[in-house]
């Protein structure tokens, strides 16, 4: 694989229209280079067509917009369903032509139009103490009871992770329902929100709280071998739950693709994106983050199957994008950010 630095993918943009050529295919990404790259590398081994990537940790989607037609990015590789949505909505995206869409994934983890697809999923779950919770098995409704009092610890409610829950449940319960219990939660908060995933699983090993709401992934970056000795023992401490398993699903948010509206290699582009829905690319790609394919069938890594099985909540992905800005206001009509209230 050849990455191609800023300023010359600038001057690709700038200089004039972007010329397709028949044995290559330019990926913008927001995912890390380590995580992409051997995917990148089997892609350019099966089928000859070599992978231009621009690395940024965010503003490529912006960047396609103020390219606009003299954009050289084919495939924009991204994370958080707002994002995928927003691109469409902003008309920055083309159909996906490749079959391996409706063959391959499920019609909750691609867009009505094929405008954008899942790659892998990450669940929103509960990190629990297994010193001082004795649940096997929880719902969302639960963590709003009394029993939970002093013993729920977060990050901040507005970031995009919490974001994506609290509209999972306004699209699940409507907006009242979701109010009354977003303001049970906080006041269930042993603290006001603060840190990120990593250091509620901390607060659980210090006993600050019993159980933390966290993603799914970080369990395994934490326990991975390069990881910091005493992240380990921070998940050590813990066990996770998949909320509502037995009910509608535990919230997921995904990792996926789109091919960019003025591609000027869209063929290349739907082999890309054929490929990363293989059973192969689907392993690596979402093993590499401890993530869950969006493949049913393809394979899971060991550890992730080790927490159990996730069942996806019932709630498309569309449904959570559209209460996203509803789910912000509530955030901050409640206050949330600042913990308990009473």
């Amino acid at each position: 694989m050849k990455t191609i630095l800023m300023a010359a993918m600038a001057a690709l943009a700038f200089a004039g229209p972007a010329v397709a050529q028949s044995s290559v295919v330019n990926v913008y990404s927001y995912r890390e280079p380590g995580l992409i790259q051997p995917l990148l590398d089997r892609f350019t081994e099966e089928t000859q067509i070599r992978t231009n990537v621009l690395f940024a940790g965010d503003g490529l989607l912006e960047r396609v917009a103020a390219e606009g037609e003299l954009s050289p990015a084919d495939v924009v590789l991204t994370v958080d369903i707002g994002n995928l949505v927003g691109a469409k909505e902003a008309g920055l995206t083309q159909p996906i032509t490749t079959p391996a869409v409706e063959e391959r994934l499920p019609a909750a983890f691609r867009d009505v139009d094929k405008e954008w697809v899942a790659l892998s999923l990450r669940a929103r779950v509960f990190y629990v103490s297994k010193d001082r919770v004795s649940e096997t098995a929880l719902t969302y409704e639960d963590i709003a009871g009394p029993e939970w009092k002093g013993r729920i610890c977060t990050r901040a409610g507005d970031h995009a992770y919490n974001i994506g829950l609290i509209a999972n449940r306004i699209a699940a319960w409507g907006l009242d329902e979701t109010r009354t219990w977003l303001a049970a939660v906080r006041d269930n908060l042993a603290f006001a929100p603060t840190g990120n995933d990593r250091a509620q699983v901390k607060a659980i090993l210090e006993g600050s709280c019993d159980l933390a709401i966290g993603n799914t992934y970080y369990m395994g970056l934490m326990l991975n071998n390069d990881a910091e000795p005493e992240q380990k023992e921070w998940a050590a401490a813990a066990r996770i739950i998949y909320p509502d398993t037995d009910g509608d699903g535990t919230q997921v948010n995904v990792a996926g693709a789109l091919i960019a509206k003025y591609a000027p290699n869209p063929a290349n582009a739907n082999k890309l994106i054929e490929f990363l829905l293989s059973d192969e690319a689907q392993a690596l790609y979402a093993n590499g983050n401890y993530e869950f394919p969006a493949v049913a069938g393809a394979p899971v890594d060991p550890l992730i199957a080790s927490w159990g099985a996730l069942n996806p909540s019932k709630v498309t992905l569309a449904e959570t994008a559209a209460h996203r800005d509803e789910a912000a206001a509530l955030v901050d009509e409640l206050r949330f950010n600042e913990g308990p209230q009473n």
